[in-house]
């Protein structure tokens, strides 16, 4: 089974942004612990700041992969170009967040992703990736 996690802008400063949300572990050490959980499954991880690299990244993999973990952070709140990729694609995608985006300011209420999304998990921390890899078992 062939599953990518797909992360979207300052996830590459989990760690050291704003721990009192996202926690203190970094995402690569979490990854580490993901891929000797579920040995099974043939991981891929790609993380970009760039909304056209999210896209294109999707576009590449959404014929051929089994699953999509997708945390889009930020652009979930504003990209149509993002869901339409997703309404593009045959592999299924699960919204990933790590806060509970409902708790938050209203704005990141609304989700251009989970309309397109197989499912959406959030508000586990850093587990919530787990839940969604758990999702395409």
């Amino acid at each position: 089974m062939k599953i990518i996690i797909i992360n979207g802008p300052n996830l590459n400063l989990l760690g050291k942004r704003e721990p009192e949300i996202y926690g203190s572990a970094t995402f690569e050490d979490y990854y580490k612990k993901l891929q000797e959980k579920f040995p099974k499954v043939e991981f891929t991880y790609f993380q970009s700041n760039i909304e056209g690299e999210l896209i294109g990244k999707i576009q590449e993999v959404g014929f051929s992969y089994d699953g999509i973990v997708l945390n889009a952070a930020a652009y979930t709140h504003t990209s149509v170009g993002i869901g339409d990729a997703i309404k593009a694609v045959t592999t299924p995608v699960v919204e990933v967040h790590i806060s509970n985006t409902h708790k938050r300011e209203a704005y990141r209420h609304v989700s251009y992703i989970s309309p397109v999304a197989k499912g959406v998990i959030l508000g586990f921390g850093l587990q919530s990736y787990d839940l969604a890899i758990q999702s395409f078992l």
